[in-house]
């Protein structure tokens, strides 16, 4: 396994050992990234990051594995900013929202607290990585008080 084709994997597994400490927090005045800023931003701050409390509308919702909140409708869109909640997160946001929370929260406005990153995906063609790629901007939540409906 690569770590470039499974960016996201190791992204996922790193994040709980970041500290919460660096992490932002969702507070009554905290100031909000868009999204297209959140893009522009971690995009610059490569491979580094950008941390905040970002503010997206749930356009699409997928799972299996982490619980994906995409921005855009089209997780591919250059403008789209993910939100990649980790399986034990989830379940704690699931029973805080009485509900799954990819039917419960599409539609809705979030605000979430923590990294923003560029990260690489490749595409694959028979099993292997085509050589071609591109980039999604991903805030790993490992814990579901980082995402507060609003």
């Amino acid at each position: 396994m690569s770590l470039r084709r499974h960016g996201w994997l190791l992204a996922a597994l790193l994040a709980p050992l970041a500290g919460c400490a660096t992490d932002p927090r969702i507070t009554p005045d905290a100031r909000w990234i868009d999204p297209s800023q959140a893009v522009q931003l971690a995009a610059a701050a490569a491979p580094r990051g950008v941390s905040g409390v970002f503010a997206l509308t749930v356009q699409s919702a997928a799972r299996p594995g982490p619980l994906y909140l995409n921005s855009e409708r089209d997780y591919r869109d250059p403008r789209n900013l993910t939100v990649v909640v980790l399986p034990a997160a989830a379940k704690t946001l699931a029973e805080r929202l009485h509900g799954e929370p990819e039917r419960e929260l599409r539609g809705r406005r979030i605000l979430v607290a923590g990294w923003a990153r560029r990260v690489r995906i490749d595409f694959i063609a028979d099993g292997r990585p085509s050589g071609k790629y591109y980039y999604q901007t991903h805030v790993v939540v490992s814990d579901a008080a980082q995402i507060q409906p609003l």
